[in-house]
This record gives structure tokens, C-alpha cells and sequence, in this order.
């Protein structure tokens, strides 16, 4: 049995990975800011209270630790405090990192360039360290009702009855359920051929963005009627907004934001599910059946 540390355990991928962990019969500490344990899997897991951001305490040996927060405390985390006999780190990151890089956003440019550097001094620390590193790139992630992309989006719909549809959004979407990645984080944990690299996870379908939107309105369940709306049209009422909807993610619409899955299959045999606008949100999944 190995001793799985697990930090933003309470997050969208945690709600997954949690009770897939606990099956396999691992001794799991799970970290958040308030030990608020979640009750699925509340009984056979340890929760610690602690904060990436503010002071940690001195936490339990540990032979694997995952991240599913934001990388970048975690990466200085370990480089200043990793835990003795840590053999192996699996980290989520984002595909911003590479997706935004060039981005007409300064704020997104600067989040690109914030993931990439600690990327880089993650996999330097574990090396020193002498563990075994692997790092995830997500696309949009959904499934459990509160990510930041599409579930705002459904709730719109859900309250409203009709959802505006940008048409000629022709820009590719993949999105990746939560329950997807958290089965990404287990193989990769165990997996030989993962050490030392990053690899790309999307879902197991890509969309155009209005296709994309049209699927969410129209379910299962049925939320909402697609409006179609001429795209000049909508990015001439977001310039009115003035500065609340981000120039880059306007600018985006046309563009594909998709991964590249191969290497993932190849080395720990990630294949994800197809799009499930029923899962939006929530699921059902969170026992980690598939």
C-alpha cells in the first residue's frame, strides 16, 4: 500500500480521483486550506488542513504526491519543502500554457508564462530530489457542475432559456472530463514511461465552438434554445463591455484549442470519453465507475 498525497483534493478532479484511490486500498492525505473533508469518500480519507500560498505545516512521508490546484505554489512548494522519500510527482497544469502564450492578452501571456516556468521548476526540483515528475496539460475541463468555463456557461442557460450562439465560432474545442483526468493521474502515477514529461490530455471529441455551445443548450436535458448570433455581432458587444470579457478569448473563437492525445495513449493508455453535455452539470461519475 503507498501513502498518496493529494493536493487540491477538493477541486473538480479531486471529487474523482479521491474515491479511485480509496478503492485501490492506498493510505490517501488529502490537503485543503479548511480539512473540510467531502463525503464520498470522507471516512477513508486524511484530511489535512494546510495552504500552498501561506504557511504548510510539516505533512506526513509520502511516497506519491499528486497536484490538482494551481501549479505554480506547488512547484514552489517543492522546491523548498518536498517531503523525504517522495519517488514520484504528478502534476496538473493547463493548456494555456502553450494555447495562450501569443495571446493579444497581457494578463494571458503573463498566465502562460507563469505555468511554463513552473513546469520547468517543478521537473528541476523533483530531478534534484531524485523523483520521477510527470505533468498533465488539461484542456477544458467539466463534468462535476463547478469548473469555470463550461458550467457558467449551462447555468446561463438553465436560468435564461436561451443561450446566444457566436455563428462562424469555428475554432476547435475539446473538453475533458474531470473523471478522465483523474484516471490520467492514477496511470501516469504508475506508469515507467511517464517520468520527466509533459504531456497533453484533451477529451475524446473536438467541437467548434458554436457547435459546442449548441450541444450544451440543447442537453440532455434540454436547457435552453440556441440563439445564432453573427459573430462581428457578438465581438462588437463584447468591445462595449469594455474590458469584461478578455480581447484574447475573443479573439480565440476562431482558433483551435485542442491537444494531441497520442503520447498520453501511447504511454499510460489515456482515452478519454467523447463530449457529454449531460455531465455539464454534474455526474453521476463520482464513484469512478466510467
Amino acid at each position: 500500500m503507498s501513502t498518496i498525497l493529494v493536493f487540491g483534493a477538493s477541486g473538480v478532479i479531486g471529487e474523482f480521483l479521491l474515491p479511485r484511490l480509496v478503492a485501490r486500498g492506498e493510505r490517501v492525505l488529502a490537503v485543503s486550506r479548511t480539512a473540510a473533508a467531502r463525503a464520498h469518500a470522507a471516512e477513508k480519507v486524511e484530511w489535512l488542513r494546510g495552504d500552498l500560498c501561506a504557511a504548510m505545516p510539516a505533512l506526513p512521508q509520502a511516497d506519491i504526491v499528486l497536484s490538482l490546484g494551481p501549479l505554480d505554489a506547488f512547484a514552489a512548494w517543492v522546491a523548498r519543502a518536498t517531503p523525504a522519500q517522495v519517488r514520484r510527482v504528478v502534476a496538473i497544469s493547463s493548456m494555456s500554457a502553450e494555447s495562450k502564450r501569443d495571446s493579444v492578452d497581457a494578463a494571458e501571456r503573463e498566465l502562460s508564462a507563469r505555468l511554463r516556468a513552473a513546469e520547468t521548476l517543478l521537473m528541476q526540483s523533483a530531478r534534484e530530489r531524485g523523483a520521477e515528475c510527470t505533468i498533465l496539460r488539461p484542456t477544458l475541463i467539466y463534468g462535476t457542475g463547478r469548473d469555470r468555463s463550461l458550467a457558467p456557461i449551462a447555468r446561463f442557460a438553465r436560468r435564461w432559456r436561451v443561450l446566444p450562439v457566436p455563428y462562424g465560432a469555428s475554432g476547435l474545442r475539446q473538453p475533458v472530463h474531470a473523471a478522465d483526468l483523474a484516471a490520467a493521474c492514477l496511470a501516469a502515477s504508475t506508469s515507467e514511461s511517464t517520468s520527466g514529461k509533459v504531456y497533453q490530455v484533451g477529451g475524446g471529441e473536438r467541437l467548434r465552438f458554436d457547435a459546442l455551445l449548441a450541444r450544451i443548450a440543447a442537453g440532455p436535458p434540454r436547457l435552453a434554445w440556441p440563439l445564432p448570433l453573427p459573430l462581428m455581432l457578438v465581438r462588437a458587444g463584447a468591445r462595449l463591455l469594455r474590458g469584461r470579457v478578455s480581447t484574447g478569448a475573443l479573439a480565440r473563437l476562431t482558433e483551435p484549442l485542442v491537444a494531441d492525445n497520442a503520447a498520453a495513449a501511447r504511454d499510460f493508455g489515456y482515452a478519454p470519453r467523447a463530449f457529454r453535455a449531460q455531465d455539464v452539470l454534474g455526474s453521476a461519475d463520482s464513484t469512478g465507475a466510467d
